[in-house]
């Protein structure tokens, strides 16, 4: 081997904890332990392998199961179901799910990124629930991975999130109804390392006025600033 060539790096197996995580994260065996391995490493670790494949696919899952459900649940029109699906799968609920079922304890990172707080920051938790979705779907079927979904989503589906009207809509409708222009969102800062970046957006309304909002997504900062101006200038 030449003085410049990576060594591949080992991947440890599952512990007996993560391996019994995941079996009740997934109601039942796990298959191929080397699909769930990949759905928790992050590609800080330096591994060859890493959930951003799975992630890819268990995005698309989790918006037909989330979609199913409603088809069959809310008897909303499609306007008002298009409006629950994005709020039901977006980053952050992803997130607050990945927290709540505690997927956090097991995610693999390198030593930077946990320092620099990983384990708790909506991306990456978003993207591995999202992986470990993608991993139930290769591992079993659609039936698996939707039924895995309606467990941990039970009480978001159920509640609220999704039924008001979404802040930016909000916010653009507020703009139209007292004849101002619309809303222009603008990225003022970014800050923090790749996998952990901040993004503070302006959202201005000519002859109103500006807020500012930072979140570790744009989308979800361009939306706490729409819901901050409704409050403020509302």
């Amino acid at each position: 081997m030449g003085p410049h060539r990576r060594r591949a790096l080992t991947r440890p197996a599952l512990s007996d904890e993560t391996r019994d995580y995941l079996r009740a994260l997934a109601g039942g065996e796990l298959g191929d332990e080397d699909v769930w391995i990949d759905a928790l490493t992050h590609g800080s670790t330096g591994h060859k392998r890493d959930y951003e494949r799975l992630e890819f696919l268990g995005d698309r899952v989790l918006g037909l199961a989330v979609a199913h459900w409603l088809y069959v649940h809310d008897h909303q029109a499609e306007g008002k179901l298009a409006q629950r699906l994005a709020a039901l799968v977006s980053r952050g609920t992803c997130a607050d799910i990945a927290r709540a079922c505690g997927l956090a304890d097991h995610i693999r990172l390198g030593k930077q990124a946990r320092d620099d707080g990983g384990a708790d920051s909506d991306n990456i938790l978003g993207d591995v629930m999202e992986s470990v979705i993608g991993a139930a779907f290769v591992t079993g079927d659609f039936t698996r991975a939707s039924a895995m979904v309606e467990r941990l989503w039970a009480d978001t589906l159920s509640g609220k999130t999704g039924r008001s009207k979404h802040p930016k809509s909000a916010l653009q409708e507020w703009a139209a109804g007292n004849q101002k222009r619309p809303p222009r969102y603008s990225v003022v800062d970014t800050s923090g390392p790749d996998h952990s970046r901040s993004f503070t957006v302006r959202v201005e309304i000519h002859g109103v006025g500006s807020v500012e909002a930072t979140s570790n997504s744009k989308q979800d900062a361009e939306t706490q600033a729409a819901r901050k101006f409704i409050e403020t200038h509302g």
